[in-house]
């Protein structure tokens, strides 16, 4: 009969059944960003559970891409796991993305809960969604430069545009926005065309607030352009707001494709609402116009860099202040505790010089003059008159006459 195992037991040997989070997704330790997203997509296209109901394999292989492409889409995590393995990775850490449109109503609920609350809520694109682009089974509508267009698209659906470029156009730098006066959750994303015509996902931008409206961007303006991930600052604020502020611009990441070449591109805009559907505006635009604009964004990020960097140096000059403010902080309670102390036992020698006994006042000193008091007026009451009862004592008012009732007055 085999023994029961522990739940710490079970946990290791899950840990040593683990497999190498490249050998999972097929690739390899050099491996860009790019690459990553793009083995993790086609792997949770093929064993997404919409897709192998009541198949425990599939379900499993699931878990298992999404738990390695969890370690190597974060750069943090995945230099903790080249460089100590699986040991310096926290497993409960890991931020699982959520298909909505898999998600019961009740599950729905409760994730738009937790979302109002402020607790972040990673989502993925519907596997139906994902499935239908790759097999060429949407409709494309034709999206004009300089031309926004506004819609309402349903949630945890998608529209998709098509948007065609001279040379000339992309070397001058191309964008591409979505926004929502409503503040509706949307997504940005942007396909490749496969050799079958299908479009698998490259690209994918999650909106955020910016003002009254929410909204998300692809900028391919010809050099190094950022994209900032709030999702990991807003977990550790709930936990710790100093880390918060000096883990601020960990998300600040540069962008996998930062040109496009001429010819027709691939764009979608994905409801990302948890009830209702989403409505929106997109445009399309050569940069050529946005000349000032360019410059500017490149200073700025060029600005956010460095103060990244500052940031680095200044937490490790904070945590010594701070350290040392603590410290300076208890040592102050410390001596203060220990002067008035001082003080006392000095009252207490001066108060020492007398030749009157000090008298001290109880409770049971109380208690004994009151049973006195008690006593004495017990004494003083046995001398009095005794009481007599004046309601029985006849007055002249009280007298009865008789009258005789057969005479008349």
């Amino acid at each position: 009969m085999t023994g029961h195992r522990s739940k710490g037991e079970k946990n290791d040997g899950e840990k040593q059944l683990r497999r190498d989070p490249y050998e999972v997704l097929g690739i390899n330790r050099n491996s860009t960003d790019q690459e990553i997203k793009s083995a993790y997509r086609k792997m949770a296209l093929k064993y997404h559970p919409d897709k192998n109901a009541n198949d425990l394999k599939a379900a499993d292989i699931f878990k298992e891409v999404t738990f390695s492409y969890n370690i190597l889409s974060d750069p943090d995590k995945r230099r903790q796991y080249d460089t100590a393995g699986f040991e310096a990775v926290e497993s409960e850490s890991q931020e699982l993305e959520l298909d909505l449109s898999s998600l019961g109503a009740v599950n729905t609920m409760f994730a738009a809960l937790f979302s109002k609350l402020g607790v972040p809520i990673k989502t993925t694109v519907s596997a139906t969604v994902l499935e239908e682009a790759l097999n060429g089974e949407v409709n494309i509508r034709l999206l004009p430069l300089g031309q926004p267009l506004c819609r309402k698209v349903e949630k945890q659906c998608a529209h998709f545009y098509s948007v065609t470029i001279t040379e000339k156009e992309a070397q001058e730098g191309f964008v591409c926005r979505v926004y929502s006066p409503e503040r509706s959750k949307l997504k940005l994303l942007y396909f490749d065309q496969e050799e079958n015509g299908g479009l698998s996902l490259l690209l994918q931008e999650d909106s955020a607030k910016t003002g009254k409206v929410t909204s998300a961007g692809m900028y391919f303006l010809g050099f190094p352009v950022y994209r900032m991930d709030q999702t990991q600052n807003s977990v550790a604020a709930a936990k710790d707001p100093d880390a918060a502020f000096f883990k601020k611009l960990d998300g600040f990441q540069p962008c996998e494709i930062n040109e496009l070449k001429s010819g027709t591109h691939y764009f979608a805009v994905y409801g990302d609402n948890f009830f209702k559907s989403a409505s929106y505006t997109i445009e399309a635009l050569c940069a050529a116009s946005f000349m000032e604009e360019k410059e500017n964004l490149r200073t700025v990020e060029a600005q956010i860099l460095s103060k990244r960097v500052e940031l680095s140096k200044f937490e490790t000059e904070y945590k010594e202040v701070l350290a040392q403010f603590t410290e300076m902080t208890s040592r102050y309670t410390r001596e203060m505790q220990a002067i008035d102390e001082l003080l006392k036992q000095r009252n207490e020698i001066h108060a020492s010089y007398t030749t009157t006994p000090q008298i001290k006042r109880s409770g049971s000193s109380r208690s004994k003059n009151k049973g006195t008091f008690k006593e004495s007026d017990e004494g003083q009451g046995s001398n009095k008159k005794p009481f007599r009862d004046w309601s029985r004592k006849k007055r002249w008012y009280n007298l009865h006459l008789k009258v005789d009732k057969r005479k008349p007055c």
